[in-house]
C-alpha cells in the first residue's frame, strides 16, 4: 500500500515538500500515546539476538536512521517509533542557515536514488542543543550529532566552527560525528585531507571532553566515497593514531557512473551528492579497505545504499558492527525497519555464527587470509 501512495502521491510532489509531509505524520504520530504505542509495537519489535553493543552504548540492534533526514533533533521518538536501532541527527552547523536554493532535492526513482545539495539547512547548534536539553525521551534510543561547517565560515577557520559545535552539543550527545565529507559546502572535503583533519578533530576532541564532565563522548568522522584507496588508508590510520572511536563509511558521492539508463538523463545533470543504491558497490568497496586497515580497534559504520536485510548483513560480514540507512525509507516507507530486522534475525539464526558481533568482518577476514 505505501508504493501504490508513493507512486500515486508522493511522485506528484516535490520530493523536499513530501519530505516535510511524511516527518509531520511521523512527529504527531509520536506525539499520541496510545498511537505511538501501537505503531511501535507494530514496526518496532524487538529481537534479542540482535541487541549490540558498539561504542560502549547499548543498542536493540545494529540499524539506525542516518543523518540528514532530522537535521533539527525534531523526531527523534518518532523514528525510534519506526523501528531504528539509534537515530543520527543533522547535519548541524555552528550557526544557523537556510541551505542551498530550492530546488535542491531529486528523486531518481527508476535507480532507487536521490540526489541532493541541500546544503546543510538547520537551526544551527544553539538552538538544536536546547530543543535536545529539553527533550523528555519516550524511546530508549541513541542519538548521534552530527556536525559540519557553516557556509560562511573560511576554511582555515573551520575548526573553530566545529568546536563551537562540540561545546553546545557534545553533553546531548550519546556519540559525536564530524562531517567533512557533504559535497553541498564548498571547501568542506579538502578537510578529509590529513594535515586538515588531524587537527581538526584533535581540536573537537579536546573541546568535547572539556564540555563533558563523568564521561568520554564518543568520536566519530564521516568519510566520502570518492576518496582514493591511498587517501582512505590515511584516513584510517589517523583515526587510529588519534584514539577515535569510529569512521562512518559513506556519505553520498558526485560519481554518477553507477547510475543506469532509466532515469531522466537531465537529472544526472544535476549538482549535488547522490545516494541510494548506485552508491551501494562503492561504499561497501570503502567499508572492507577501512576494515582491512583497522580491523576490530575502532567502530565502523556501514552506510550509503543499503536497501533490504540482505545488504545490511553484506556490511556487517565485511566489517560494520552498525548500518545506517535514509534513501531506501523514503522508497520502502515505515515497515522498512521491520523488515531490516527481521531478515537480519533469520540471516544470524542460519549463519555460523552464534552473535552479530562474531560475524562482524568475518568476510573480509576470510579473504585477508586467502
Amino acid at each position: 500500500m505505501y508504493k501504490l501512495f508513493f507512486r500515486l502521491v508522493f511522485t506528484r510532489m516535490d520530493p523536499e515538500q513530501a519530505h516535510h509531509l511524511a516527518f509531520r505524520w511521523i512527529r504527531r504520530a509520536a506525539r499520541v500515546p496510545v498511537l505511538r504505542t501501537f505503531v511501535a509495537a507494530a514496526l518496532a519489535p524487538r529481537h534479542k539476538e540482535l541487541r549490540t553493543e558498539a561504542l560502549g552504548l547499548r543498542m536493540h540492534g545494529p540499524f539506525g536512521l542516518a543523518a540528514g533526514f532530522d537535521k533539527n533533533a525534531v523526531a527523534i521518538d518518532g523514528m525510534a517509533m519506526l523501528g531504528f536501532d539509534h537515530v543520527e541527527i543533522g547535519t548541524v552547523t555552528g550557526e544557523p542557515q537556510p541551505g542551498n536554493p530550492k530546488k535542491r532535492l531529486f528523486r531518481l526513482v527508476p535507480d532507487r536514488a536521490l540526489i541532493n545539495r541541500m546544503g546543510f539547512n538547520n537551526d544551527g547548534s544553539a538552538a538544536v542543543a536546547a530543543r535536545l536539553a529539553a527533550r523528555t525521551p519516550v524511546f530508549r534510543t541513541v542519538v548521534g550529532v552530527n556536525i559540519g561547517k557553516t557556509k560562511v565560515v573560511p576554511e582555515a577557520d573551520a575548526a573553530a566552527d566545529y568546536v563551537k559545535s562540540t561545546e553546545r552539543l557534545a553533553r546531548h550527545a550519546d556519540y559525536l560525528v564530524v562531517n567533512v565529507s557533504s559535497p553541498n559546502t564548498p571547501g568542506l572535503r579538502n578537510l578529509q585531507a590529513t594535515e586538515s583533519l588531524r587537527p581538526l578533530l584533535s581540536a573537537v576532541r579536546e573541546a568535547a571532553d572539556r564540555s563533558v564532565e563523568g564521561r568520554r563522548v564518543p568520536l566519530l568522522v564521516k568519510i566520502a566515497p570518492d576518496l582514493a584507496d591511498e587517501d582512505i588508508d590515511a584516513v584510517a590510520d589517523l583515526a587510529v593514531e588519534l584514539g577515535l572511536d569510529g569512521i562512518i563509511a559513506t556519505n553520498t558521492t558526485i560519481a554518477r557512473e553507477s547510475l543506469g539508463l532509466a532515469s531522466d538523463p537531465e537529472l544526472y545533470a544535476e549538482t549535488g551528492g547522490l545516494s541510494g543504491a548506485p552508491l551501494k558497490e562503492r561504499s561497501l568497496e570503502v567499508l572492507r579497505r577501512l576494515y582491512a586497515r583497522v580491523g576490530d580497534r575502532i567502530t565502523l559504520v556501514g552506510v550509503g545504499g543499503i536497501e533490504n536485510a540482505e545488504d545490511a548483513w553484506q556490511r556487517i560480514l565485511a566489517g560494520a558492527t552498525l548500518v545506517q540507512g535514509y534513501s531506501a525509507f523514503i522508497y520502502e516507507g515505515p515497515f522498512w525497519g521491520r523488515a531490516i530486522h527481521k531478515g537480519l534475525a533469520a540471516r544470524l539464526a542460519t549463519s555460523p555464527y552464534a552473535t552479530l558481533a562474531e560475524a562482524v568482518g568475518a568476510d573480509t577476514r576470510k579473504a585477508s587470509a586467502a
